[in-house]
């Protein structure tokens, strides 16, 4: 599992991201790992289409977690099951987790890139 984490005014967030062959799992949450409301998307079927996105759990975050399960899919080309339990507002819950899913992909590339020499 993959992770990337950053503490802002005492509380720590956290991504913990697992890749599967044929889907990603993303928790988004503060302190200890929690399912929060949880949306699934799958990728682009075509170059021009769109990509589907559903909330399945949860009546908060909403906006966050479908742009976030959204934003996965599209990276990794495969289904994407996002979860995200915060306190934070949905803006900054948004620009932050961004962030975090940003830094795990960049760290499991360097990652790839020093496996591979």
């Amino acid at each position: 599992m993959l992770e990337a984490s950053l503490e802002q005014n005492g509380v720590v967030h956290k991504v913990s991201l697992l890749q599967l062959e044929n889907a990603v799992l993303a928790f988004c949450y503060e302190d200890s790992m929690k399912i929060g409301t949880l949306a699934v998307s799958t990728p682009r079927l075509t170059e021009a289409g769109a990509g589907t996105s559903s909330v399945l759990l949860g009546g908060k975050y909403l906006i966050v977690t479908r742009a976030l399960s959204e934003r996965v899919a599209a990276i990794y080309n495969k289904m994407s099951i996002v979860s995200v339990n915060t306190k934070l507002s949905e803006g900054e819950a948004l620009r932050l987790y961004a962030g975090l899913l940003d830094k795990v992909r960049s760290s499991s590339s360097a990652d790839s890139a020093s496996a591979r020499d």
